[in-house]
């Protein structure tokens, strides 16, 4: 975690019980764009390829993680708690959850079409194809505070 992200959690839970970790990330794609989104409350869901966090032996995202969302600078945004996490196939991820994730119109179709694309240059990365049936790690979240 950077110098900033590192202060602002400490700053904000000052005089409180502090969870004991928190990790500090930006999203995909347009990091600016979607921590904005977080920040506004429209976006309370992301998810992420699970082979990835294989690959990258990175551990899996659990219920009650906290996490500074980063703009593209580094800057921290707003800080969320997981509150949810599912592992499943694209292609069995509901309209509901597309909706959840706050992106563009906020259709499934939408949805689809920008996650197929991201993940196929992901996977382009690491020698990898796409399919979806590929397993991903879909998370809910809540806004604890906006920077």
């Amino acid at each position: 975690m950077n110098e900033l992200a590192q202060k602002y959690w400490d700053t904000y839970w000052e005089g409180k019980e502090k969870p004991l970790s928190v990790t500090s990330w930006q999203f995909g794609g347009n990091p600016d764009e979607l921590a904005q989104l977080v920040a506004e409350g429209v976006k309370s869901a992301t998810c992420s390829l699970h082979l990835l966090y294989e690959l990258e032996k990175e551990p899996l995202p659990k219920v009650d993680d906290y996490s500074i969302v980063l703009n593209s600078k580094d800057d921290p945004v707003c800080m969320i708690r997981t509150s949810d996490v599912k592992i499943m196939p694209m292609n069995e991820v509901s309209a509901e959850f597309a909706y959840a994730e706050g992106e563009g119109d906020r259709s499934y179709d939408h949805w689809r079409k920008v996650h197929i694309e991201f993940f196929t240059n992901e996977l382009k990365g690491v020698g990898r194809e796409f399919s979806e049936e590929m397993l991903l790690v879909c998370e809910h979240f809540e806004l604890i505070d906006v920077k």
